[in-house]
């Protein structure tokens, strides 16, 4: 260990200026990223290095010297290294601000040199209890020495710098060659500290609040933090402010997905938009709603089509026959790497974004032929949590709609109309229950043979919706990407399109329909009997079900009760 080095202020460190000289430095980091490199880089420039416990060992086997805190303080560190940095030979020196004759001469008198330059960041509380910890161990990630180094270097950047994270260990390099960090500089890096503590604080609220309560999915008290990630051109239209922020894994957004669209790699294309974000994160959630090979096209945050098949490719081709006409500048996701052929489809339908876990060789190069195509890599977003919406005055929470169509829930199906379904029925049945919570409320959705047909969506009463979904299937649909005759395109004088087809088939006849909620009245299920459909799945629970019921028995159909509903609002 070396000698303290540090010298007393002068008065003629009250000279106001706005670049201050680094000359003595705190180090106490949990992150050891880069501390090695930036602690030689500090001795090389003759910084004196005062440093805590396991940070010290760190630096001082890498052969830079240091000076211990505990050689400063005269105290060592007690209570399993709860206290260590709690001092006035620290804290002093961290808050002196040495643009003032009081505080210098104080400092003077108690002989205690000041700090120019503090490195800290703190224990990793939130990635300890998404590990699953107990509670003591949670407990005792709880930081205090950190935040309270960070927030008095952070309140004292008229002459301290403070840095919190190891990608700003470049400035330090560049403040040390300039004479050291600017006013402005100081107050840029003291704004991310309040914000490293404010988040961290959040966590440890958050959590706190939850183990206090018996239903932890609605705490008392939320808070989160997010950082900006990206800044927008506009939002939903030109003259709105956006910017995209990712949650970082802690405070209410701990509870929330930490992967989806928000931290997706983008590998072509122009920039994204507000609309491409939420339309390719509803994109997403429709397509990972399913477990077999899956294609989702968006427009407008309902689907145009969603399709499973026996790969990707073949699953775009059944999607994108549900509506082609909608279809034109949607948003694909798929919920597979992409490949070859499936490029290839996608290349000549305009198209806004595309979203996939991979790319297999050669796809990508496909994609990249439209020089406006986004193309996104983006990790499967994480099922579970909580959602909220902004309301005036306060935001509503929920937990999220997770799918309950999977092979054990079909078998808690209430049968309440005709035969059992076969099995090739029954895959329709579920597969159109997974895929119609992704369509906004009123919701009905016809499907077959593993794709959806028509979707009614957005209406403000059910009868509409389903007249919309059997319409849509029965004049939009059928037009296969592979059809090059069916997909032909004619544009009018005044530049709207039309899509030509003769004798459009009646794909209603023969499907199954989802209902994301009770009907109120048989006639939306008739509507659907009228038009050929051979089975329905809806929640139940009108007080009318019994006439929805003997409308269905009537006409010999099948139709299952779910007991639960998907409210897209």
């Amino acid at each position: 260990m070396s000698t303290p080095t540090g010298q007393i202020p002068s008065l003629e460190d009250t000279t106001p200026t706005n670049l201050r000289p680094l000359k003595r430095a705190l180090i106490s980091v949990y992150d050891k990223t880069g501390i090695t490199e930036l602690a030689s880089t500090l001795h090389g420039a003759g910084i004196e290095i005062v440093s805590t416990g396991s940070t010290a060992a760190t630096i001082e086997n890498s052969g830079t010297p240091i000076t211990a805190v505990e050689e400063l303080t005269g105290f060592p560190e007690c209570l399993g290294g709860r206290v260590k940095t709690l001092h006035p030979r620290i804290h002093a020196g961290i808050l002196a601000d040495r643009t003032r004759i009081e505080h210098v001469r104080e400092l003077a008198d108690l002989g205690i040199a000041g700090f120019d330059l503090v490195v800290c960041n703190l224990y990793p509380f939130a990635a300890t209890v998404a590990s699953g910890a107990d509670y003591n161990q949670c407990i005792e990630q709880i930081d205090i020495g950190g935040p309270t180094m960070v927030r008095a270097a952070a309140k004292n950047h008229a002459t301290v710098a403070i840095v919190t994270n190891p990608a700003d260990y470049p400035k330090v390099n560049s403040a040390i060659e300039n004479g050291g960090f600017t006013a402005d500089q100081r107050r840029a890096l003291a704004a991310a500290a309040f914000a490293h503590t404010a988040s961290y604080d959040a966590a440890v609220a958050t959590w706190f609040t939850t183990q206090t309560q018996t239903d932890t999915r609605t705490p008392s008290f939320l808070a989160g933090s997010w950082e900006q990630t990206a800044q927008l051109r506009y939002g939903e239209n030109p003259h709105q402010g956006a910017a995209v922020y990712q949650t970082n894994g802690t405070g209410l957004a701990r509870q929330t997905p930490a992967t989806g669209i928000a931290t997706a790699k983008q590998l072509h294309g122009k920039p994204m938009s507000y609309n491409n974000y939420t339309d390719g994160d509803a994109a997403l959630r429709a397509a990972y709603d399913h477990d077999d090979p899956c294609v989702a096209i968006i427009k407008h945050a309902n689907p145009c089509g969603i399709a499973i098949g026996e790969d990707v490719a073949q699953a775009h081709r059944h999607a994108h026959a549900c509506d082609p006409v909608s279809a034109f500048g949607g948003v694909i996701a798929v919920n597979r790497p992409v490949s070859v052929e499936l490029a290839q489809q996608i290349a000549p339908i305009f198209t806004e974004v595309v979203l996939a876990p991979a790319y297999e060789p050669g796809a990508l190069e496909v994609l990249q032929s439209k020089k406006n195509l986004r193309v996104l890599e983006v990790e499967p977003p994480v099922e579970g949590g909580v959602e909220f919406k902004q309301i005036s005055g306060g935001i509503v929470l929920q937990t999220r709609d997770s799918i309950d169509a999977d092979g054990d829930a079909t078998q808690k199906w209430e049968l309440v109309s005709g035969e059992v379904a076969d099995p090739q029925t029954l895959r329709d049945l579920e597969f159109a229950w997974r895929s119609v919570r992704a369509v906004r409320s009123n919701a009905i959705l016809l499907a077959k043979d593993g794709a959806s047909i028509g979707v009614g969506m957005g209406q403000v009463n059910r009868v509409d919706s389903c007249r919309l979904a059997i319409e849509r299937a029965n004049t939009l649909g059928g037009r296969s990407t592979g059809d090059a005759a069916a997909n032909q395109e004619t544009t009018t004088a005044g530049g709207a399109r039309n899509t030509t087809s003769e004798n459009p088939p009646r794909r209603s006849e023969g499907a199954v329909a989802a209902s994301d909620a009770f009907f109120p009245f048989a006639d939306g299920v008739q509507l659907l009997i009228d038009a050929g459909v051979k089975a329905v799945v809806q929640p139940g629970g009108s007080i009318r079900d019994e006439e929805v019921i003997a409308a269905a028995q009537a006409a010999g159909i099948t139709m299952y009760f779910t007991g639960t509903r998907h409210f897209s609002h």
